[in-house]
């Protein structure tokens, strides 16, 4: 991997474990100083830990990003190690209970919407402050496939991730003219800790025949194309919608 990310300093939360993990070994492989960001501290200090013995650079950070004076200082905190912040993976999130909408319970509804949506709002309001004063940065907002398709018994991940689709756009358009690019990415079913927790074998067997590839996706492959539109190699895509789906939404 070329180290097209040497000097960079990038936030990833969610990055103990999966996707976030994924992006955030090879942001620091490609030359990043990474925050590594998560709930789960351990997570992060075993992703951290990880990247160190392959001779990059990244620290752990416990992270409610539900709570918006958190990511204010998770932010600040970055800044105040590294100095500055070019980009950020805004990926943390849950899948909440699989149940339809007339028994979903007011709590669980609120609680998926904070973390899948509100916290991604909080982060990208103080990212952008902080790469405002950098020159400029680069974004990319962990959306799904449900970010265009609907899903019976989820109905607040759906809700959460179609709305963080419009928010990208959104963003897009306000900064793009201040050299602050947003983009959402849209994976398919991904073989991750979150997926393996959720749902048994006979549920993921069935995911994988709603994938013509035939497969779920790895968190590779989704890093893969979150690195690219963090890069400059995107530097004309800002405010879009990428799925990584195995065609999946071609159906």
């Amino acid at each position: 991997m070329t180290r097209e990310f040497e000097g960079k300093v990038v936030i990833v939360t969610g990055a103990g474990s999966g996707i976030g993990e994924a992006c955030a070994k090879q942001l620091a492989e490609a030359g990043a100083k990474v925050v590594a960001a998560d709930m789960n501290l351990d997570g992060a200090e075993r992703v951290v830990a990880d990247i160190q013995a392959k001779g990059g650079e990244a620290l752990p950070y416990k992270i409610d990003v539900s709570d918006p004076a958190a990511v204010g200082a998770m932010v600040a905190y970055a800044v105040t190690t590294y100095g500055k912040l070019d980009g950020a993976v805004n990926n943390a999130g849950i899948g909440g209970p699989l149940k339809p909408i007339a028994d979903y319970e007011i709590d669980e509804w609120k609680h998926v919407i904070d973390v899948d949506l509100h916290s991604v709002f909080y982060c990208m309001k103080y990212e952008i402050q902080a790469m405002l004063k950098n020159g400029g940065g680069s974004i990319v907002n962990m959306s799904s496939i449900l970010g265009t398709n609907g899903f019976a018994g989820a109905p607040a991940y759906v809700a959460s991730k179609h709305a963080l689709v419009g928010m990208t756009k959104n963003a897009g358009i306000e900064y793009s003219a201040h050299g602050v690019r947003v983009n959402a990415v849209g994976p398919a079913f991904i073989k991750t800790p979150l997926i393996d927790n959720a749902l048994d074998d006979a549920t993921q067997e069935f995911l994988v025949t709603k994938h013509p590839i035939g497969r779920l996706g790895r968190p590779e492959e989704v890093a893969n194309l979150v690195l690219f539109l963090l890069s400059d190699k995107a530097s004309f895509i800002t405010g879009s919608y990428h799925l990584v789906d195995g065609a999946y939404a071609a159906q």
